[in-house]
Parts: structure tokens; C-alpha cells; sequence
């Protein structure tokens, strides 16, 4: 297996393993927006709790979401060893003077636009996901449907902080940044470029990185005007 570790460990293989975790991180980030939805469905947090129960309960789910654990991990790991590398093969002067005519600005910054991002997921795993699995979730029932852990008593007191609600919308505003050069950087490293399909690709990241994030943001902002009320 030492050419697979070779591979792994040169330049194009660890820009093949953040491409293909980073595309596989994008659909989760898709059904994970879809999930977030159902907190405004008007039942009393029913089908956030229903959705919340069949997440950790369901053994499908369970082995994608170690799929899931694991590839924000090498992401993460592969993403520091990139982005050291770069550092160390680019002169510093050349880095000084050049970098802002070479690159744009999130190429440049994705290193930390992705620590960013890390910061916030650690603290919104220890705030929903390990109380959901670990915690004291306080129970609730619905008529017909039975009880179940009351997830959603947990996101909306979450959400009627100002902290919490201002880390989580300058997350999506670093997650917005991180995916708007990597969705197509991914597919570039993948070598799926052509003239006829690239603009849409490039369109679908625009408004991928756009549509996604801002929904992610909205729900916080909503909820926190909400406890206003």
C-alpha cells in the first residue's frame, strides 16, 4: 500500500482528498439546511424532533454520519498541511507583492476562513449534536406520535442569545467565503473542466455559496426576532 501513501501524501493527491471531502461536505451542508427548515414548521417543534430522533437513531444515517465526522477531519488536517506547504514554497516577498494580482482574496484566505468555520462547528456540535446524544434533552410528547428528546426547546433557547446568534451568522459569512473558491476549485483539481460546462459549474458555486449559507444565517436571525416578540 506505499503508493497509496505516496500518493496521499503528494501535492495533487492532497488536493484530490480535499476536493473530494469538501464535495461530499457540500451535500451535507444540503441536507443539513433542509433539516434546519423544519424548525418553522408550526407544530410545537414536532417535525424538527421527528427529524432529530430519525438522525441519530437510523443506522444508514449513523454510518453516513461517521462518514461525515471523518471527512471534516481530513478536511481540516489536509487543509492545515496545504496550506503550510503553500506558505513554505512561496518567497515572502514575492507573497507580499504579488499574492493580491495572483489570487483572489478567498484562495489566498482559505486557510483561515476554514478555522473560522472549525471554531464555530466544534462549539455548534457541543451545543445540539452532544446534547442530543450525551446531554439531558428534556422529553416531549405528541399526541399520536409518542415522546421524544425536545431538541428543539434546546436550538430555540440557543437562538434567543445575541452571542450565539452573532457566531453563527459570522460563521456562514466565512462559510459563504470558504465554499465560493472551493466548490470550484474542487471540481478544477478533479479535472472536470470544459467551456461548455464550466460557466455552470461556476454558477451553480456562486449561488451555492450564496442560497446556502444565507439560509443557514436566516434561521438564527428568525428565531432570536422571534424571542423578542
Amino acid at each position: 500500500m506505499s503508493w497509496l501513501t505516496d500518493a496521499l501524501k503528494s501535492s495533487l493527491g492532497r488536493k484530490l482528498v480535499m476536493s473530494l471531502t469538501g464535495l461530499f461536505l457540500v451535500l451535507f451542508l444540503v441536507g443539513h439546511v433542509l433539516g434546519n427548515l423544519l424548525l418553522f414548521a408550526n407544530d410545537q417543534g414536532q417535525a424538527f424532533n421527528e427529524y432529530a430522533r430519525f438522525m441519530t437513531s437510523t443506522p444508514a444515517i449513523q454510518v453516513l454520519s461517521i462518514i461525515t465526522y471523518t471527512s471534516i477531519i481530513i478536511h481540516v488536517i489536509y487543509s492545515i498541511i496545504i496550506t503550510r506547504k503553500n506558505r513554505q514554497a512561496r518567497p515572502i516577498g514575492y507573497a507580499e507583492s504579488a499574492a493580491s494580482a495572483n489570487s483572489l482574496w478567498t484562495s489566498r484566505n482559505m486557510g483561515i476562513l476554514g478555522t473560522i468555520v472549525l471554531i464555530f462547528l466544534v462549539i455548534h456540535l457541543k451545543s445540539f449534536w452532544y446534547e442530543m446524544r450525551f446531554g439531558q434533552v428534556p422529553m416531549v410528547n405528541y399526541d399520536g406520535a409518542g415522546e421524544f428528546k425536545d431538541l428543539y426547546s434546546i436550538v430555540v433557547e440557543a437562538f434567543s442569545q445575541w452571542w450565539y446568534v452573532l457566531l453563527y451568522v459570522v460563521a456562514m459569512f466565512g462559510l459563504a467565503f470558504h465554499l465560493s473558491h472551493g466548490f470550484k476549485s474542487a471540481f478544477q483539481t478533479l479535472g472536470l473542466t470544459h467551456k461548455k460546462y464550466t460557466p455552470l459549474i461556476e454558477s451553480v458555486g456562486f449561488w451555492f455559496s450564496i442560497v446556502v449559507p444565507t439560509l443557514f444565517a436566516l434561521i438564527p436571525i428568525v428565531m432570536y426576532v422571534k424571542s423578542l416578540a
